[in-house]
């Protein structure tokens, strides 16, 4: 689970290159994202460490990553991640290691983010169907069930 600012437009790609109406809609953005942390030293400093994420989003989740985040969103990002390895040009193998969104929320006031503030506000994004957990219901809650289920 990361909260960070994107710190450049996200690329939009297709599996089968550049074209979406070549047949393969599937869809993926790719991006980086910062995460600060802020700490005082015991000389009472303060100090501000910023880590870089590289992160992936793929199909649905590209799709609100290419309508509405732009350099500067700042996000909520869930996901999983992946490392991944290749050989460049001149024979070295490289290494990356990146995140792969699985929940994403876009944070802020909408008049933060550029991208947001051009589109239409009846359509405010919702995650995924299928990542929401439905709420508990009074009434599915079996009345033999323990009120704690704390073990102690």
């Amino acid at each position: 689970m990361l909260i960070g600012n994107v710190g450049k437009d996200p690329e939009i790609r297709y599996l089968d290159g550049n074209n979406p109406q070549a047949g393969s809609n599937t869809k993926v953005a790719t991006f980086p994202l910062a995460t600060s942390e802020r700490y005082r030293d015991r000389n009472g400093e303060l100090h501000e460490n910023t880590e870089w994420h590289n992160v992936v989003a793929w199909r649905g989740n590209a799709d609100v990553i290419e309508r509405f985040v732009k350099r500067g969103t700042q996000l909520y990002v869930e996901g999983r991640l992946r490392t991944r390895s290749w050989t460049d040009q001149s024979g070295v193998k490289k290494f990356t290691t990146e995140v792969v969104a699985d929940t994403l929320q876009l944070l802020g006031k909408k008049s933060d983010n550029p991208a947001q503030a051009s589109e239409p506000a009846a359509q405010p994004y919702a995650p995924a169907a299928q990542y929401q957990q439905p709420a508990p219901q009074a009434g599915n809650i079996p009345m033999d069930a323990p009120s704690d289920d704390l073990p102690f």
